[in-house]
């Protein structure tokens, strides 16, 4: 396991009295004892949700970006327990900061905050309030700068937002101001808490979180960032490679309040100016990546994404997972078959139960047993999952797998030794890694695609890949894209349809306390699932121009490049009888943008490989594949999920 510094305070170095005595302010007055424990192990209702304190606070941020001449402050809209206020008991903070809650809504419902005549918020989203204010939790849901009853401007992801919410963490620990309206000079302060802050949300906000974390901000013990962005660039771009056709500054404008729109126009050019559609990464990407401050991070992290998440791709998750694991950060994970789905919605009661004694152990400081239980949840299947101590398993061992010349051109094999000669494909934007994947026995112009023969034992792949690509273009500009497949049947969670893997339905089911304004009761899903003949495993994307740094150039046509395309992590087992693949081709349609020109490109196989984590390393590899027989082609062409339409602007948030 990790280094754990951050639970000396509960652990037995403390004293029994000094147990004892900090029991008495943290822990709700009937918390329960598991059987043979020496301590609660479980908050319960205790609480009433009803009688409950609503209030709304404005926390001054220090900052000025909307120019008004005034520090900008950001509303925060608090629920929290009564009865605990009275008995002087100090309660620990859940909180989402967002920018979504009067623009676009929360959660698969798209819930808003709604606000009685006083201006205190009366419905706050999703279930936390309704769950966790009983048991002896205060709920805080903060509007990001520039955002509903906010001043300020959203710059997204950069200091006014991360340190919008930064600033009420402060607060709740007693190092900001607060005032209890939006223009007035009366004072607020947070005796009712402890401080201890645990920070959550889905997409943007759990990409909030995450920024949060980065600064190193004292009070805040942990953060559950859900299907959240790491590092802003690779929201937009990969390697020079454009993911949309959008920048920054047309988020903003999208969950910007009407007074920020009026007011936030330098902040508007800041980010056109910052963000060039090159794909060159510049100092605006420098202040909005998380990754390279994972060091400062001091909350244990509990992180939750959707493999198959192609809005905020599986590329954010690895990349924060692995600096948090090189820093010794205390983690757990998540990962779903799912899109950009919240655990909520596709695997409900076991998720409250697990975040509930995430919550517990982190900010209450239970000894409930969550920190010594396996560290990863996998969905290996629609509705089936398997626990691995660590992620990745230990054991694991990145393989080069290379690529080799077949008897048809571009249909080839991928093995152990290096092949020889050369495969040409040309760029046909029209077609995407699902076209590919259907014709991958195939010669056909615009890929060239290399697999094993069928597996004689299962395969898993668990971590972060990475191709290497020696390609000669033909014009100017090229884009290059690297796809790892699974070749077989299976029934997987359909995350190309609507709902990204799962269906909504009518019912109802309800975690936690009602009020007439604010229901704790949700539509159930289901899992949303496809029969296919081959899953993507895993994909990257790279401009061929960014070859030798983050700022692309021209290519000279006929001249060799070599470039290293970063894949998604993925947690996936290849069952014997399937096979693995390896595609290599132009501009994945849909998932990125094309170049100003199609080029034929021609790799060269011997300087070609990918680098896959392999439980097992190059040995099972080698076992897996040992006496496989040659693949033969298809007899026709092999079925996936059925691409859906791209809307002409992404956001950081759950299908609509």
């Amino acid at each position: 396991m990790p280094k754990r510094t951050r639970f000396t305070i509960w652990r037995p170095l403390a004293t029994a009295a000094a147990a004892a005595l900090m029991a008495m302010f943290l822990v709700p007055t009937t918390a329960q004892a598991g059987p043979g424990a020496s301590g609660p192990r479980e908050s319960t209702p205790v609480y009433s949700y009803d009688n409950a304190v609503r209030e709304a606070v404005w926390v001054d941020t220090g900052l000025d970006l909307d120019r008004d001449g005034s520090h900008d402050r950001v509303a925060v809209d608090i629920v929290r327990p009564r009865e605990a206020a009275a008995e002087g008991r100090k309660v620990p903070v859940i909180m989402d900061a967002s920018p979504y809650y009067s623009c676009c809504g929360r959660g698969n419902e798209s819930q808003k905050k709604t606000y009685d005549a006083s201006g205190n918020m009366v419905q706050a989203p999703l279930y936390y309030d309704n769950y966790f204010v009983p048991r002896g939790y205060a709920f805080v849901g903060v509007d990001l700068a520039g955002t509903n009853r906010s001043d300020g401007c959203v710059d997204v992801g950069g200091r006014s937002d991360i340190l919008s919410a930064k600033a009420v963490v402060d607060w709740l620990n007693g190092r900001a101001k607060a005032y209890t309206t939006r223009t007035g000079t009366t004072t607020a302060k947070a005796t009712w808490t402890n401080g201890r802050t645990g920070m959550i949300g889905k997409s943007w906000d759990g990409t909030i979180a995450n920024g949060v974390a980065a600064t190193g901000v004292k009070g805040l013990r942990t953060v559950v960032p859900i299907s959240a962005i790491s590092s802003w660039y690779d929201y937009y771009f990969q390697q020079g490679a454009p993911l949309y056709d959008s920048g920054p500054d047309w988020l903003s404008d999208y969950v910007d309040s009407p007074d920020a729109r009026a007011k936030c126009g330098a902040v508007q050019q800041m980010l056109v100016d910052g963000a060039p559609r090159t794909g060159d990464w510049t100092p605006l990407w420098t202040e909005r990546d998380y990754v390279k401050d994972a060091r400062k991070v001091k909350a244990s992290v509990f992180a939750i994404h959707g493999m198959q998440d192609l809005n905020v791709r599986m590329k954010h998750l690895g990349q924060w997972w692995d600096a948090l694991a090189k820093n010794g950060v205390e983690r757990k994970i998540w990962l779903s078959q799912t899109g950009h789905v919240d655990p909520f919605d596709f695997r409900r009661a076991d998720w409250v139960k697990t975040l509930h004694r995430w919550f517990d152990h982190e900010l209450l400081g239970y000894d409930n047993g969550i920190d010594r239980e396996p560290m990863a949840d996998i969905e290996r299947h629609p509705d089936q999952w398997v626990t691995s101590k660590v992620w990745p398993p230990r054991g694991t061992d990145t393989t080069a797998l290379r690529p080799a010349k077949g008897t048809q051109a571009g249909v080839g094999s991928l093995g152990l030794r290096p092949g020889k000669g050369t495969e040409t494909f040309t760029d046909d934007p029209q077609h995407s890694e699902t076209d590919w994947a259907t014709q991958i026995d195939a010669s056909t112009p615009d890929k060239a695609g290399f697999t094993t023969g069928p597996l004689t034992r299962d395969l898993r792949l668990s971590g972060s890949s990475e191709v290497t690509v020696t390609a000669t273009p033909s014009t100017s500009t090229a884009h290059l894209s690297a796809v790892l497949v699974d070749l077989g049947p299976d029934t997987i969670r359909d995350y190309a349809a609507s709902g990204e893997g799962i269906s909504t339905l009518t019912d109802r089911t309800c975690w936690g306390a009602s009020t007439t304004g604010d229901s704790a009761c949700f539509k159930e899903t289901k899992a949303r699932t496809a029969d296919v003949d081959h899953t993507v495993v895993s994909r990257g994307w790279a401009d061929l121009g960014n070859h030798a740094s983050d700022k692309g150039v021209p290519l000279t046509p006929g001249k060799a490049y070599t470039i290293t395309l970063d894949l998604a992590a993925t947690d996936h087992v290849v069952p014997a009888g399937h096979r693995l693949a390896l595609i290599v081709a132009g501009t994945d349609k849909d998932l990125i943008d094309p170049p100003s020109s199609k080029p034929t490109l021609t790799l060269d196989l011997s300087r070609t490989k990918a680098r896959v984590p392999l439980v097992g390393g190059a040995g099972a590899f080698a076992r897996a594949t040992a006496g496989a027989p040659s693949a033969a082609p298809a007899a026709e062409p092999l079925d996936g999920v059925t691409s859906a339409p791209r809307p002409a602007h992404r956001i950081p948030e759950g299908a609509r």
